[in-house]
């Protein structure tokens, strides 16, 4: 048992390292809510080309995420993707329209024009960034869903798990997910406006409105974030005690401060992050931003996604029925599938190598107009 609970943290741990990175890369969303502020045609190109390199990291890494979750807590993967397919359907939705329109933006017969893909690249960056952060908010505000195993024996409707008729609606209206979501959104578009500034070279008018837009976006970030925090700290949590779910007041803070090395780093994330948006608003010469803030970005992530799942708490809670919320021990697949899975893992710091590897080949040299004249493809 104790080998089983062992490998339920670790993969909690990866569902946490694939959360940050997803959250991290969410700056391609980010960058397209921004394609038509005050850009002309020539800069709005060098944007969607420098955004056009790196978005597949973005969906492969939320694919891979879903996969996760699928493979080690498919209880979860059956209570929420398959309860509130409304807000997953219109998450998958939003990210399928950014990939066809990378596809044929620019492709030759193509009847809508670039405007109209644009406009699909900047609903994925509007709605992209506030649903994930909506999903992500289920999982400390809970969501209307009921589980009884039994019902498996049912031959009419072997479910075991109902969601409410809103099938997810219920939690894009919860004013403390949007919370979540519109901070995500924000912080996005500063991570975008870092990036723009690492990545393209030969503009200075559009570097120096990303460095005013860092600073403006992330004081937005900044203090949703803030208000998000403070909320999550003072709310009410479930946590699994001696066979029943409790409720118990300041729950996150609780963990966040028992597990001070998690504090630690959180606090750690958080400063690296300001220190990210606010030296590149102020250096004009600074291009190293996004490594900062990006870092900074996937601790505080991971973080969170730490607390919301350890110590016996609940990560996902029900609002009709505390006795149906989901742990990492009641939600996770058997002993031998994790410990199957945990070979395959070792395979992941490769992955993530070659990932840095792409990544530093793409990056070896500024963007610049001259380049895009000069390549064969353009997005």
């Amino acid at each position: 048992m104790e080998t089983l609970s062992l490998l339920q943290a670790y993969w909690w741990l990866i569902i946490a390292v694939l959360g940050g990175i997803l959250v991290f890369l969410l700056f391609v969303q980010g960058g397209q809510s921004m394609l038509y502020c005050k850009a002309n045609e020539s800069e709005r190109q060098l944007m969607v080309n420098s955004l056009g390199r790196k978005w597949e990291f973005t969906f492969t890494t939320l694919v891979t995420f879903g996969g996760a979750f699928f493979a080690s807590f498919p209880l979860f993967y059956s209570t929420s993707f398959g309860g509130a397919y409304w807000l997953w359907m219109l998450i998958l939705l939003s990210f399928v329209v950014q990939a066809v329109s990378y596809e044929f933006r620019r492709k030759r017969g193509n009847l809508y024009g670039t405007r109209f893909y644009d406009g699909l690249l900047m609903f994925n960056g509007l709605f992209g960034c506030v649903l994930l952060g909506v999903a992500v908010g289920t999982f400390f505000f809970g969501g209307a869903f009921t589980i009884a195993k039994t019902n498996i024996l049912d031959g009419a409707a072997p479910v075991i798990s109902q969601w409410a008729p809103s099938h997810g609606l219920e939690a894009i209206a919860c004013w403390k997910n949007l919370l979540l979501g519109v901070a995500v959104f924000f912080l996005a578009r500063t991570m975008a406006s870092l990036y723009f500034i690492n990545n393209i070279g030969d503009s200075e008018n559009l570097t120096a409105r990303m460095r005013r837009k860092a600073l403006v976006n992330g004081l937005l970030f900044a203090v949703l974030f803030v208000a998000f925090v403070v909320m999550l700290m003072l709310n009410t949590g479930l946590r699994y005690v001696d066979g029943t779910f409790v409720s118990e007041p300041y729950l996150y803070f609780h963990n966040l401060t028992s597990m001070w090395v998690l504090a630690v780093i959180f606090l750690f994330g958080v400063v690296a992050v300001l220190y990210g948006i606010l030296r590149s608003a102020f250096d004009s010469r600074w291009r190293a931003g996004i490594w900062y803030a990006g870092f900074g970005t996937f601790a505080v992530v991971v973080v969170l996604f730490l607390i919301a799942g350890y110590a016996d708490t609940a990560y996902l809670p029900s609002t009709l029925d505390p006795a149906s919320s989901l742990t990492i021990a009641n939600s996770s697949s058997s002993l031998f599938t994790l410990k199957a899975m945990s070979w395959v893992s070792i395979l992941v710091p490769f992955v993530l190598a070659y990932i840095c590897y792409v990544w530093r080949k793409m990056n070896a040299t500024q963007l610049t107009e001259k380049e895009l004249k000069e390549e064969n493809h353009s997005y």
